[in-house]
């Protein structure tokens, strides 16, 4: 019997996740940054600045930023690490990754931009001093696989930051619900005239693990000294490990 998996609040085969998500990418790159900025009000930004002081990043460091989309993060990463330093970002969804790439080099960055499964990291061991993923581990659907790949590929002394959507403080909960499942795939539709790929974002994350849970894969994975920091309110938590 084929194994299944979530992909929001629905149950699909472990093989068509991965499919699914990508249509759903495929659907909104193109406002993708602008649906950010609306949805959380431009707080993304901040979120993803404090991820990246949170690195301990340093010049001439190397950085990995898995499931990097259009690039924010690569690009805030690229100037801390300065001209010694060096960032690969990585997508599985091929619009995505190609948005990101072009975005950065009409700023002037030229990175490395490799398109593959986080999962399946083609990338040796021990060779990035970071590595970050932001809102990208609900889509995937072996995540304690992929957590297992960034820990593969970090040196010892790398850190792992995991940015992610988690539980809202409880008794927030209720006006969450009423923003997430009505107000969302509204201006989904609006913006990107498609609701039901903001309505899956909604779901996919009460599916992601809640922050104690991802702490203890985190653990479980070999990272230690595992922390989170929750930003507002729980809406965003930010996991920090490292590796030894």
């Amino acid at each position: 019997m084929d194994k299944t998996t979530d992909f929001g609040f629905s149950k699909v085969a472990e093989d068509e996740k991965a499919r699914k998500v990508a249509e759903v990418f495929d659907s909104v790159a193109s406002r993708y940054d602008l649906m950010n900025d609306l949805m959380s009000a431009g707080l993304h930004r901040l979120w993803k600045r404090f991820a990246v002081e949170q690195s301990l990043t340093r010049p001439g460091e190397r950085v990995l930023d898995v499931a990097g989309g259009t690039g924010d993060l690569t690009r805030l990463f690229a100037r801390r690490v300065g001209p010694r330093g060096a960032v690969v970002i990585t997508d599985i969804n091929g619009p995505m990754l190609r948005r990101g790439r072009d975005r950065l080099i009409d700023e002037g960055l030229v990175v490395p931009a490799v398109q593959c499964d986080a999962e399946k990291l083609p990338f040796p061991d021990a060779h990035f001093d970071c590595v970050c993923v932001a809102f990208g581990l609900r889509n995937m659907t072996h995540k304690d696989a992929a957590i297992a790949e960034m820990h593969r590929v970090l040196r010892p002394g790398g850190r792992l930051l995991v940015l992610e959507f988690s539980r809202v403080w409880q008794p927030l909960a209720p006006l969450y619900d009423a923003y997430s499942f009505q107000v969302l795939p509204r201006l989904g539709r609006l913006v990107t005239n498609d609701a039901d790929s903001y309505r899956y974002l909604a779901e996919s994350i009460r599916m992601h693990p809640d922050q104690d849970t991802l702490k203890r894969m985190m653990l479980d994975a070999g990272l230690e000294r595992v922390e989170y920091f929750n930003l507002a309110a729980g809406v965003v938590a930010l996991h920090r490990g490292f590796r030894f």
